[in-house]
């Protein structure tokens, strides 16, 4: 199970993500994730961070797909991916109805049959090709011509059963949050696996986003987190909500993992056991705990 961490970008500086990713250079960490919220642009803060850092995967989790058509989103992804040399993976996914309809003011009717669609036009030209496609929730007809020597790795936020299948057979993998790990053996690698062999594809990525803190005092991280994720699974974001309720727990503290560093390793592999083959960790501890938790997830290579 390779290591990640999720760099929040909030309150930071284009500097200070370029800090924080070499900070995990430093600790040994396989990959650098950035989320896309309504901040600053999270590819091409990656094709910055990537010329300024060498030796780090980069990913997005993730770019939502709505507002973004597939070729625009193709000719970015494929601009980071030659910038860095080859060491992007593309997250992409519907985001929520609340995000989508009250901010954007698209319609969220059909977000799996929209993915599908989303993810069809996009991944030919991903590799170089021209597209053609006219579906009902889009249209892409077009090429680029963005030369790069390897297409980035094409993943999608998948959590219930019809995303899952959708990801399986049309992207390299899935992007998770807020699932634990019996949720993760019992629910998504099955599903995922299945749909990927199914269409003849390798076995598929499951990158899994957790909370994670290294600390003598986890109840007080625990408390503190709990007010950052108050909202979570609470209404507009019913696919969390599910995911919680599949692991039988009640809010996404409940799934987040904090204690000493011994706590912290048995969790980890949990989720390793579970088939998860990446983690990706959002530190949420002082700096000096956040330093104790990069040294432990780059053990796990």
């Amino acid at each position: 199970m390779r290591s990640g961490v999720l760099v929040t970008t909030h309150g930071l500086t284009l500097d200070g993500v370029v800090g924080q990713v070499r900070a995990a250079v430093k600790a040994g960490v396989s990959t650098a994730w950035l989320p896309q919220v309504f901040g600053g642009d999270a590819l091409t803060t990656l094709a910055v961070t990537g010329r300024e850092v060498p030796g780090i995967k980069l990913g997005t989790a993730v770019v939502p797909t709505y507002p973004r058509h597939p070729l625009a989103l193709a000719g970015q992804a494929l601009t980071v991916q030659g910038a860095t040399g080859g060491r992007l993976t593309l997250g992409i996914g519907p985001s929520h109805r609340a995000t989508i309809e009250g901010i954007y003011g698209y319609s969220y009717a059909q977000p799996v049959r929209h993915v599908r669609e989303y993810v069809t036009a996009l991944a030919p030209l991903l590799r170089g090709e021209p597209v053609e496609y006219r579906g009902e929730t889009l249209t892409a007809v077009g090429a680029l011509d963005v030369p790069v020597a390897t297409p980035p790795s094409l993943m999608v936020a998948a959590l219930g059963p019809a995303m899952l299948r959708l990801a399986g057979e049309l992207a390299d993998g899935t992007v998770t949050q807020f699932t634990g790990p019996r949720t993760i053996a019992d629910h998504v690698v099955p599903t995922i696996t299945r749909a990927a062999g199914e269409a003849g594809r390798p076995a598929p990525r499951v990158v899994v986003g957790l909370a994670v803190c290294v600390s003598d005092d986890p109840s007080a991280r625990r408390e503190l987190l709990g007010t950052i994720y108050a909202a979570v699974g609470t209404g507009g974001e019913p696919s969390y909500r599910a995911m919680l309720d599949r692991e039988g727990v009640a809010t996404a503290v409940d799934v987040a993992i904090a204690g000493d560093e011994a706590t912290v390793e048995r969790e980890l592999r949990r989720y390793a056991d579970a088939g998860a083959t990446e983690f990706m960790a959002t530190l949420f501890g002082t700096d000096e705990e956040n330093a104790r938790t990069l040294e432990l997830i780059a053990s796990f290579g």
